[in-house]
């Protein structure tokens, strides 16, 4: 593609011409950089790659985007100097790639929690109507529940040029919709600018992310980015940063027909409202108003939190051009994401449960929704990621002893700091309660543990890592599955 094509709707400061060249790939990563480049220089909080330039011309780059002066003695390659490197980023993948999400109704879900399971339960109602969907986020990128073969740098929502990259595979494969999570800090950084996201979608808001954000205030205004870039919004009103989304939607509705909103909610009235809600271990049930019509729903998922998911995956869904009664049926069949309250039953009767609950309002709603089944005992088994908010730490430290009785405190992905410096941050908390607790560093030992001590009618949760395969330790990243060791010791 000729740089000029490269360009189009991109606002950039000057340009340094070279000469009139095919540009055959982009790298924002200089080990990435090969023949016929156009090479990104992005600042980054531990990076400059602006220091790599002449590394990348010596390795093919003929085009370079850049955010500072730099000296390039080769006049025959072409420099672009723009305001923001990332934002420029995003077009120009977009622009690469024949702008793919022009082709695809893009479902974008943000919030603290529940992205992923809103994604799967959308991914699920939308096959059942013999739809091909594509799903990007926390767990992979998979197209009818396949995974792709495709590299993914960053954990949830792809930097702006695999994102466009792994659109423009999905078109291929005849994808219709893609349901894709989307963070505060993909927001931040402009990964989804240039992406056409239909229907936008908010779960809730609660404390993550401070270390990158600073405050809850920015951290709600990252997220209130998506509701300036989608057509159509499906929002939890039952949250009060829900409640602000909606507002800048129906700001938008004034000056924009296009503009459309759902509203979910238990506790309040909404466009969707569940009500008579039936929990038990084995799923909910409960009723669902819309358009003055009532509706019986049933799901094999427990908990108050996955009637919240199945409202937003049902205004999703609706919002798709599903039938409610389509859209019924396939909720009844569907079983969830891997590592999302994802329960066995022992042979000595206690039951353990797996699930990502990496924040403190979800591990808050995994142990409550224990609790309502009465278990005899309660045993928790948690850590928290290192290079992470620190400032959840006590937190969580604090809700799992309130409401557990026994909390076995553990090492999660501690990356470069120091595991028990976490665990001392975690004690902090759950020594401001009553519960019971003790401390195994090491993961494996900490879930043997609680396995050892479990009996009949007990419940463990085993919190933190849901459906990773890896601990990223200081120096290496291993195997580790937190449902597979459960499995190898209890069956």
């Amino acid at each position: 593609m000729k740089i000029n094509e490269l360009l189009i709707g991109l606002e950039f400061k000057e340009v340094q011409v070279g000469r009139e060249v095919e540009v055959t790939h982009i790298a924002y990563d200089s080990r990435k950089v090969k023949e016929g480049t156009l090479f990104v220089c992005q600042n980054g909080e531990n990076f400059d790659s602006h220091d790599f330039v002449n590394e990348a011309i010596k390795k093919g780059a003929i085009a370079l985007i850049v955010e500072k002066n730099i000296d390039i003695p080769n006049s025959e390659v072409t420099v672009i100097k723009v305001e923001n490197s990332r934002k420029a980023l995003s077009r120009v993948s977009s622009n690469f790639y024949n702008q793919p999400s022009h082709s695809l109704n893009v479902i974008g879900v943000t919030g603290t929690n529940g992205k992923t399971s809103i994604s799967y339960l959308v991914s699920e109602i939308l096959q059942n109507n013999k739809e091909t969907i594509g799903v990007i986020g926390t767990i992979g990128m998979e197209v009818n529940n396949v995974p792709l073969n495709l590299e993914k740098t960053t954990p949830t929502t792809p930097d702006s040029l695999e994102l466009q990259m792994v659109l423009r595979e999905m078109c291929k494969l005849d994808v219709t919709t893609v349901a894709m999570e989307v963070t505060s800090i993909g927001l931040d950084q402009h990964r989804v600018d240039d992406c056409k996201i239909d229907i936008g979608v908010f779960t809730n808001l609660t404390e993550d992310h401070l270390d990158f954000h600073g405050t809850m205030d920015n951290y709600k205004k990252s997220k209130r980015k998506l509701f300036e870039l989608c057509n159509v919004g499906v929002i939890n009103i039952d949250d009060s940063a829900g409640r602000e989304y909606v507002q800048t939607m129906s700001e938008r509705k004034l000056t924009n027909e296009n503009v459309k909103l759902t509203t979910y909610a238990i506790d309040r009235e909404a466009d969707l409202r569940a009500f008579d809600l039936l929990l038990n271990p084995s799923g909910s049930k409960f009723k669902v108003k819309y358009l003055e019509e009532t509706y019986d729903i049933a799901i094999n998922l427990p908990g108050k939190f996955n009637v919240y998911n199945a409202l937003a995956a049902i205004g999703t869904t609706l919002n798709s051009g599903v039938s409610m009664e389509c859209i019924i049926k396939a909720l009844k069949t569907i079983k969830g994401a891997k590592g999302r309250f994802e329960s066995v039953l022992s042979k000595s009767g206690f039951s353990v449960v797996v699930d990502y609950a990496h924040t403190p309002d979800a591990l808050e709603n995994v142990l409550t929704t224990a609790k309502e089944f009465e278990p005899k005992r309660l045993i928790t088994v948690f850590g928290c990621g290192g290079d992470r908010d620190k400032s959840k730490r006590p937190l969580m430290g604090g809700i799992s002893g309130d409401l557990s009785d026994t909390t076995i405190i553990t090492s999660d992905n501690p990356r470069t700091e120091d595991p028990l410096s976490i665990i001392k941050n975690i004690e902090e908390g759950i020594k401001e309660t009553s519960g019971s607790y003790e401390i195994v560093e090491d993961r494996k030992e900490a879930i043997k543990k609680a396995i050892e001590i479990a009996s009949a009618g007990d419940i463990v949760i085993i919190a933190g890592k849901g459906h990773e395969a890896y601990q990223i330790l200081n120096d290496r990243t291993i195997h580790f599955d937190d449902m597979e060791i459960v499995k190898k010791l209890i069956f």
